[in-house]
């Protein structure tokens, strides 16, 4: 692990922590592949039965730190070349297909984009009150990654999924309950407690039920191939991102105005 990931045990819980507090856990590089990292380290330990997922200090994810910084990959140079999912596909991956072992969203404060879909990626997600939660993929000229064309529709409905993004809505913690993305909204300054206690009591089951459970739900799901679909989207967004519209949403973003788009 990096100083931007920590991990930390608890019985039979691991709990794997977002860790740029300043930077409102905006994934770099170094920490979306230290979350994937730690993930599957986890998967394979059979002291860990339950995995949380949270972030630090006041936010889950931002999302993607769109401030840049030099590209990196765990791969060597030719696996990388081949690989053209980078972290963003395989956050869902590393979750639900490579790990058949609980993993519990703590989404602790703000999950927007990339972050969002991390946090969604999860089997169940507890929300605190304040916490919100967008897409933001409209906002900057861009179409759904890190899985959520998956995992959207699957916890609010089709018209809900998209009604959701395309309006580019604001979701806080007890309508993000009502709308299927999270199963339990906690009060602030009570859910660390919450998410601990919450964990520990999936981890009194047999770990075998449990794998077996997620395995089952997993496969039920999957009624398209998963990583076609996410290859679907990493070519969606690519050519989103290369048009002029995505540039001038990304103008307008910084430089705080409303953006005019020529559908080009």
């Amino acid at each position: 692990m990096t100083d931007t990931v920590t991990v930390t045990d608890n019985g039979h819980v691991r709990t794997i922590t977002l860790n740029r507090p300043d930077k409102k856990n905006a994934l770099s590089d170094d920490l979306a592949w230290g979350v994937i990292a730690a993930l599957e380290e986890a998967a394979q330990l059979d002291g860990v039965r339950v995995i949380a997922l949270t972030g630090s200090g006041d936010s889950f994810c931002a999302g993607l730190d769109l401030s840049g910084g030099e590209r990196s990959s765990p791969f060597s140079a030719q696996s990388a070349q081949l690989d053209d999912l980078s972290w963003v596909g395989h956050f869902l991956l590393a979750i639900r297909k490579r790990c058949d072992k609980p993993v519990v969203g703590g989404v602790n404060g703000v999950a927007v984009g990339a972050g969002l879909g991390l946090a969604m990626a999860t089997d169940v997600r507890l929300i605190s009150r304040s916490a919100r939660l967008m897409a933001g993929y409209t906002r900057i000229g861009g179409s759904p990654d890190a899985g959520l064309t998956i995992t959207l529709p699957q916890a609010m409905g089709y018209e809900q999924a998209m009604r959701f993004m395309m309006e580019n809505r604001t979701v806080m913690g007890e309508e993000a309950v009502a709308l299927g993305m999270a199963g339990e909204v906690v009060d602030d300054d009570k859910f660390r407690d919450r998410l601990a206690a919450y964990c520990q009591q999936l981890a009194e089951w047999s770990p075998i039920t449990l794998r077996l459970l997620k395995r089952g739900m997993t496969k039920a799901l999957e009624s398209t191939d998963l990583e076609q679909q996410l290859r679907y989207e990493v070519a969606n967004i690519r050519i989103a991102f290369a048009s002029e519209d995505a540039k001038e949403a990304r103008a307008a973003f910084f430089e705080k105005r409303k953006p005019v788009f020529v559908g080009r």
